[in-house]
């Protein structure tokens, strides 16, 4: 039986010299170690040892086995470094030369805006509220003082879903509304509003039947219309520079009382006139106002005991100004040649 396991070694170790690659590497570990092969038929002739010869037999036999094993693991490991040097040395890869640039989109125009703001006004302690899309009459055009029959409603050419009732809202301040409503005229709010609006205004390619509003709301006691000036001067400064002005003008709104429209200075120009603030130095940016007695007063406020403001801005208007953009359809494209640079007046 020893004789046999040399035999078996000498067979193996001049099968080992031939081994020139893996296929052949693989036959010989199937000859040797496979359920038919040589050492695995040693094992099986184990049961027809004499039981004092067993052990020593079994010891000769794990010994060849590891020896076998050892040897072809260590030839496989040999083999796959010798060919991996010829890849590498027929593969060469010049690292010299610029990689492929995949290009990246940029953060969505509007979510960026509507982010800023939403920053700047938290942490002057407003609270950011939403509201349904679809609204109702009551809500978007009654409690903001803007009966049946008044022309507003069809300045603003509503989307109506069921007769006069249910409606696609035309703004934001319905949850202004329904915010007032719910504290019952019993304590402050600092508030906006973000989000869609929809009015049959889609005219040109400044305009479009679908837009995001930006919509605040203070209610307090003592408040003026100077504290509604200081809070424009923060956002206008944020969003347009430190060494952007603002006035206002007389305006009129429904649901304000006394009304504004809020200009910035043209920060184009800086005053001297261009097209952009067609020559005036100035630009309009949003309507805004002290919130009208009424108004407090159908949605539950003493106009006696409490005063408060309101302002709200077109994210779309915005982002066109701070970003030269002249066509509104430029916020809902996919293509990157037309997003990639929104970034640049940011330093990004």
């Amino acid at each position: 039986m020893n004789e046999k396991v040399n035999l078996i070694k000498e067979s193996f170790e001049k099968d080992l010299l031939s081994i020139a690659d893996l296929k052949k590497l693989n036959d010989v570990r199937v000859e040797y170690l496979g359920k038919q092969g040589k050492v695995t038929e040693l094992s099986k002739m184990m049961k027809d040892i004499p039981n004092e010869q067993k052990k020593e037999f079994g010891m000769l036999v794990n010994e060849v086995r590891n020896y076998v094993t050892s040897s072809l693991d260590e030839k496989k490991k040999e083999l796959e470094e010798k060919a991996l040097n010829e890849k590498l040395a027929s593969e060469k890869i010049d690292i010299t030369l610029p990689a492929t640039k995949i290009p990246v989109g940029s953060p969505n125009i509007l979510e960026k805006i509507i982010e800023e703001v939403e920053e700047l006004l938290m942490s002057m302690g407003y609270d950011v509220v939403d509201g349904p899309e679809i609204e109702e009459d009551h809500y978007n055009f009654e409690l903001l003082n803007i009966p049946k029959g008044h022309p507003a409603r069809d300045a603003q050419d509503t989307f109506y879903i069921e007769d006069d009732k249910l409606l696609l809202r035309s703004q934001t301040s319905p949850v202004q509304a329904r915010v007032m409503l719910a504290n019952k005229g019993e304590k402050p709010i600092r508030m906006i509003c973000p989000g869609k609006t929809y009015r049959r205004d889609d005219d040109d390619a400044t305009h479009s039947h679908q837009f995001m509003q930006i919509e605040g709301l203070l209610v307090d006691k003592n408040v003026s219309l100077s504290d509604l000036k200081g809070t424009f001067d923060v956002i206008a400064k944020k969003l347009f520079g430190e060494d952007c002005k603002t006035r206002f003008r007389p305006s009129y709104y429904p649901f304000t009382e006394p009304s504004v429209e809020t200009d910035i200075s043209c920060f184009n120009c800086h005053g001297k006139g261009c097209s952009i603030c067609k020559n005036t130095g100035w630009i309009t940016v949003s309507g805004a106002g002290m919130v009208n007695p009424k108004v407090l007063e159908d949605c539950g406020y003493d106009p006696k005991v409490w005063t408060g403001f309101a302002f709200g801005f077109g994210a779309e208007r915005l982002a066109m100004l701070k970003y030269g953009i002249n066509d509104i359809r430029t916020f809902y494209n996919t293509d990157l040649r037309e997003v990639k640079n929104f970034d640049r007046k940011d330093g990004e």
